[in-house]
């Protein structure tokens, strides 16, 4: 069973070309590529007005457009924000991350951890992730019915993201649960502060405008008191450590990216996890072929990856006049680099919308490509996806979706917040 290319694609797969890519509850349909691939081919420099009063925004569609300005970051800058939303001098100072930040400036920070998250270094934790891993699948597995998202997907990188910060067993939920309100914060089923139908303002200068944010700075607070006083090691030691310049993080600045290592650190590959599952199980060819050739998986996760593309876009800001495509972007504009629609952009990638696990080359978007922003921890994301579908598929006598699957309410994650399956085990 092959999925047709763009031009034999059927309207329930592409959907309606006419979508507003902006509207976060358009996604909990699904992802609108029926109107990704009409702008890539139609309109790749596309302007978009916002419905909350936002001032608007560039539509970067196609690949090779998306990796050249995000390269050229000091044209196109990270400093007035990664997403959507506007904020002033006051907000961006309070929530600025590393995210936030262009070199020399990122370069600072990303160095403090970056060597927790080398490929070598991420290749020691396999025994950790494996074992994890199974203690999870002997737990869930003989119920014969659950939700591979809770109770699979979420649970293995939240543990190890709670090892790697070194954070006691018990707050592991606590602190994923405050994570999901912030990143899944146009979500209702994971805030009451809803940023797009409620009253966020009072906190503004929290990260995502989420009072979880407000929590989360507390317990890094304490949790840095007792690193100060007794390092350990892991990664909340390396970010209290000195940077390349000789001066720790303020108090802030640890604050803001202990928060983002809460918040990116379990979603993303979350998210991957289950969408790649159910990729396999919508094209049961791809399943059956994985399980007969487990030697295939290494790229049957990167095509996991390019077909989930779950941190959906990055935003970017003009620093001066340049054109794209025949588009003058002015200075001070936003540029919005849609990854999801670069990963099925049949210029780089033939035949774009057939889920094929021996794709190669795929050079995809999933963890960004080109400048200084590729994701930190995709050596991890890698390893836990793989891991868990190494220790899930051999055991699999039949699998099947057993109820609604259900999406994240949001234009910036795609995430696939319940996946219910049935299984037998052989």
């Amino acid at each position: 069973m092959t999925t047709p290319t763009v031009e034999t694609a059927t309207p329930a797969m592409l959907g309606d070309r006419w979508l507003d890519i902006t509207d976060p509850d358009v996604y909990r349909a699904g992802v609108p590529h029926g109107t990704f691939e009409r702008l890539r081919r139609e309109d790749p420099v596309s302007w978009w007005e916002e419905r909350d009063g936002g001032r608007g925004y560039w539509a970067i569609t196609r690949y090779r457009d998306i990796v050249d300005l995000n390269r050229d970051f000091k044209t196109f800058t990270s400093r007035q924000g990664i997403r959507l939303e506007e904020m002033d001098e006051e907000q961006l100072a309070a929530r600025k991350t590393m995210m936030e930040m262009d070199p020399p400036e990122h370069t600072r920070l990303r160095r403090l951890v970056q060597g927790g998250f080398t490929r070598r270094m991420v290749a020691s934790y396999e025994a950790a992730i494996r074992d994890l891993a199974t203690e999870l699948l002997d737990d869930v597995l003989p119920r014969g019915r659950f939700d591979f998202t809770v109770d699979v997907a979420r649970q293995l990188p939240l543990r190890m993201l709670g090892r790697l910060l070194g954070a006691p067993q018990e707050d592991y939920d606590w602190l994923v649960a405050h994570g999901d309100a912030m990143i899944g914060n146009s979500d209702p089923e994971f805030t009451e502060h809803v940023v797009d139908q409620s009253d966020t303002e009072k906190f503004r200068l929290m990260p995502f405008r989420s009072p979880s944010g407000i929590e989360l700075f507390e317990y890094a607070q304490r949790l840095a008191d007792a690193r100060r006083a007794g390092p350990t090691g892991d990664v909340v030691s390396q970010m209290l450590a000195p940077t390349m310049d000789g001066e720790p993080l303020t108090d802030l600045e640890f604050n803001n990216f202990f928060t983002l290592m809460v918040a990116a650190g379990n979603d993303t590959t979350r998210y991957s996890m289950a969408a790649g599952l159910l990729a396999l199980l919508d094209h049961p060819d791809q399943l059956q072929l994985l399980q007969e050739r487990p030697e295939l998986m290494p790229s049957a996760v990167e095509e996991m990856l390019r077909w989930s593309s779950v941190t959906m876009h990055f935003r970017r800001t003009a620093t001066r006049d340049v054109e794209v495509h025949g588009r003058t972007i002015r200075a001070g504009d936003k540029i919005v680099l849609w990854w999801i629609s670069g990963d099925f952009d049949d210029a780089q990638f033939p035949d774009p919308f057939r889920f094929d696990i021996t794709r190669e080359p795929n050079e995809h978007l999933a963890f960004g490509r080109g400048g200084p922003h590729r994701c930190i921890g995709e050596w991890l994301a890698r390893l836990e996806i793989r891991v868990t579908m190494e220790q899930l598929l051999p055991r699999l006598g039949t699998v099947r979706v057993a109820g609604p699957v259900e999406r994240l309410r949001s234009n910036f994650i795609s995430g696939i917040k319940h996946l219910p399956v049935e299984v037998t085990l052989r």
